[in-house]
C-alpha cells in the first residue's frame, strides 16, 4: 500500500509538471490584472477550462482504455485519425511545444542580454538548440520520465513558485482595481475562453497515455488499478494547477499599484517579470527564470514523449527516436518565429479544436447512458464544428458576414460558447435517428 501511494504521488507530480508549462505561467497574471475586482468570477471560468476540463479529459482517457484515438474512432476511423493527429500536432510541434522554448527565452534569457544582443537572432537560435537538445536527452528514455520529472524537477519547480507566491501574499503590491474590457460584463465567460490558451484540456487527452505507460513500466497492468491510479494522479495535478493559477492571478490582480497596467502581446510575461522584480529585486528575476525554465522544460519533455509515442503507434515503420528528432527539429524552427507570431495563430486553431474536444470528453464520460451510439457523436460534433469554424475565423479576423449573422442568433454566441446548444441538439438528433433506424 505504501509503495502504491508513493508511486501514485510521483506520477501525480509528474503529471502536474507536464501540465505546468509556458501558458500556465504567463496567462493567469494577465487575467488577474485585467479582471481586477471581478477576479473571483474570472478565475472560476479559467479554472473550469484550465483545471476541471483537463481532469475530466484524464478520467475519460483512463476509462476508455487510455487512448484518444480509440475514443474518436467510435465515430469514424478516418475522423478519429485526423482529429487525434490534429490534437497531438497542436499541443506538439505546431503551437504548444515551440511556445515552451520561446517563453523560456523571452523571460529567462532576454533580461540578461544587452540591447544589441536581444535584437540579434542568434541568442534565440542557440537557446532553442540547447532547449530541444535537453528535451531529446530526457525523452529518448521515456521509462525514466517519472524519476526525472516527478522526483527531481517538480519539487524544485514547486519551491520556486511557493517562494514567489508567499512573498506576494505577505507583502501585497497593491489592492484590486476596477475590471477592464470584457471582464466588466462577462468575467466568467471571458476567463473560460482565456483558459483555452493553456491548452491543458487537449494536453489531458494526450498525457493520459503517458501516465498509463508510466504505470505499466512500474508493473501496473490491471485495468481497474490503472484507472484508479490515473484518476488519483489527475486529482494531484489538478490541485497543483489550481494553486498556481489562483496564486499567479492574485499576483496580477494586486500588481497595478506597483507596476501599472501593461498592454500588448505577451502581457502576462511582462506582468510576472515586473512583479518578480518588484517582490524580490534582482533575485526575483532569477527566481522567475528558474520557474519558467523548469516549467517549460518539463512540459517540453512530456509533449515530445507523447507525440513520438502516438505517431510511432499509428505508423510504426518510423521509429520512436526518429519521430523525436524530426519533431524536435521542426519545433525548433517554428520557435524561431517568436512568441508574438505563435500567439497570433494559436487562438483561431483553439477556437475550432476546443469545443470539439469538450463534446468528445462529455460524450465519452456518458457513453453508456446512450449506448455509445456513433450517430450521437457524429451529429453533436458536426453541429459543433459548424459553429467552431466560425469562431476560429473570427479569432483570425476573417469576416464572413452572412455566416456570422446567422450564428449571431445562437444563445451564448457573444460569449464564444454558441456551440453548446447545437451540440446538445445534435446529440439528441443522433440518438433519435439511431433509435428509429435501429443503427
Amino acid at each position: 500500500m505504501k509503495k502504491f501511494m508513493q508511486d501514485n504521488l510521483a506520477i501525480g507530480l509528474m503529471l502536474f509538471a507536464l501540465f505546468l508549462g509556458a501558458g500556465n505561467i504567463i496567462f493567469p497574471p494577465e487575467l488577474g490584472q485585467k479582471s481586477g475586482e471581478e477576479i473571483v468570477w474570472a478565475l472560476l471560468g479559467f479554472l473550469t477550462t484550465g483545471v476541471g476540463l483537463p481532469l475530466l479529459a484524464i478520467v475519460a482517457i483512463a476509462k476508455s482504455g487510455g487512448d484518444l484515438l480509440f475514443i474518436t474512432q467510435r465515430i469514424n476511423a478516418t475522423f478519429g485519425l485526423i482529429f487525434t493527429s490534429l490534437v497531438y500536432l497542436a499541443i506538439g510541434p505546431l503551437f504548444a511545444w515551440p511556445r515552451t522554448a520561446t517563453v523560456s527565452y523571452e523571460i529567462a534569457v532576454v533580461p540578461y542580454l544587452s540591447e544589441s544582443a536581444a535584437q540579434s537572432p542568434w541568442p534565440l537560435i542557440i537557446m532553442t538548440i540547447v532547449f530541444f537538445a535537453l528535451t531529446l536527452v530526457a525523452a529518448m528514455n521515456p521509462t525514466k520520465l517519472v524519476d526525472i520529472v516527478g522526483k527531481i524537477l517538480t519539487p524544485a519547480l514547486l519551491i520556486v513558485i511557493v517562494l514567489l507566491t508567499v512573498k506576494a501574499f505577505i507583502s501585497p503590491m497593491g489592492s484590486l482595481n476596477e475590471s477592464t474590457g470584457e471582464y466588466i460584463a462577462n468575467p466568467f465567460t471571458k476567463g473560460f475562453i482565456e483558459g483555452y490558451y493553456t491548452m491543458d484540456m487537449l494536453a489531458g487527452l494526450v498525457f493520459g497515455l503517458v501516465i498509463i505507460q508510466a504505470l505499466k513500466d512500474r508493473g501496473v497492468n490491471d485495468d481497474k488499478k490503472i484507472v484508479a491510479s490515473t484518476i488519483y494522479a489527475g486529482i494531484i495535478a489538478a490541485a497543483g494547477l489550481a494553486f498556481v493559477y489562483i496564486s499567479l492571478g492574485y499576483i496580477g490582480a494586486t500588481s497595478t499599484d506597483s507596476i501599472g497596467f501593461i498592454e500588448g502581446t505577451g502581457t502576462g510575461s511582462a506582468i510576472i517579470a515586473a512583479a518578480a522584480q518588484t517582490l524580490y529585486g534582482e533575485l526575483g528575476q532569477a527566481i522567475l527564470s528558474v520557474i519558467i525554465l523548469l516549467a517549460c522544460l518539463t512540459t517540453s519533455i512530456g509533449l515530445a514523449t507523447a507525440n513520438a509515442q502516438f505517431f510511432n503507434k499509428v505508423y510504426p515503420k518510423i521509429s520512436y527516436k526518429t519521430y523525436l528528432i524530426v519533431f524536435s527539429l521542426f519545433s525548433g524552427v517554428i520557435a524561431n518565429f517568436g512568441l508574438e507570431n505563435l500567439l497570433a495563430i494559436t487562438l483561431p486553431a483553439l477556437m475550432i479544436l476546443y469545443p470539439l474536444a469538450m463534446v468528445i470528453i462529455f460524450l465519452s464520460l456518458t457513453h453508456n447512458l446512450y449506448g455509445g451510439k456513433p450517430l450521437v457523436y457524429a451529429f453533436a460534433l458536426f453541429f459543433t464544428l459548424l459553429v467552431s469554424i466560425n469562431d476560429g475565423l473570427v479569432a483570425a479576423n476573417i469576416n464572413v458576414e452572412a455566416y456570422q449573422n446567422i450564428l449571431g442568433y445562437l444563445p451564448l454566441q457573444g460569449q464564444g460558447m454558441g456551440w453548446l446548444i447545437p451540440a446538445i441538439v445534435g446529440a439528441m438528433i443522433g440518438y433519435i435517428i439511431s433509435k428509429v433506424t435501429n443503427k
